[in-house]
């Protein structure tokens, strides 16, 4: 499944609502369930992006993060921990934020596309993962994990 491809929730979907786009975003929590935020894919915008805004702020993280993170689950087999870092901070190693930076990732860095908010990858993707039907996320008050479906 592509999942940067238009259109609502697949079956088996879980959580949030919306449509995922700029007029109907998702409204999602974060794993820990302690804040909300929108997020929504623009094909428009060059490269393609996820759009998340917590609040007044708005992130951007390159649309194909959600396929390249799918195959990054995929190819570990089993939970992988979440992790979340604001950019200035080191991600903890193994976890999903780290791979969201890591040189050895399909895009070679950074999937954030905004200077000094590139970072909390490990916060805001994972849930748009698990509305799309792409992975399980745990939500406990910390410590969270994920893996592919």
């Amino acid at each position: 499944m592509n999942a940067s491809a238009k259109g609502s929730k697949p079956a088996g979907a879980t959580g949030g609502s919306g449509a995922g786009t700029r007029d109907r975003p998702w409204k999602l929590t974060t794993p820990s369930g302690g804040s909300e935020f929108l997020a929504f894919r623009d094909e428009s915008l060059s490269p393609p992006a996820l759009v998340v805004q917590v609040g007044k702020t708005e992130l951007r993280y390159q649309l194909r993060c959600l396929d390249d993170l799918r195959v990054y689950l995929k190819s570990k087999g089993d939970w992988v921990p979440l992790g979340g870092a604001d950019e200035l901070k080191p991600a903890a190693d193994g976890t999903v934020e780290a791979w969201g930076r890591s040189p050895k990732n399909p895009v070679g860095g950074w999937y954030g596309l905004k200077k000094g908010l590139r970072g909390r990858f490990g916060v805001y993707v994972p849930p748009v993962m698990k509305v799309l039907g792409l992975a399980e996320v745990e939500n406990n008050p910390k410590n969270n994990r994920m893996r592919a479906i």
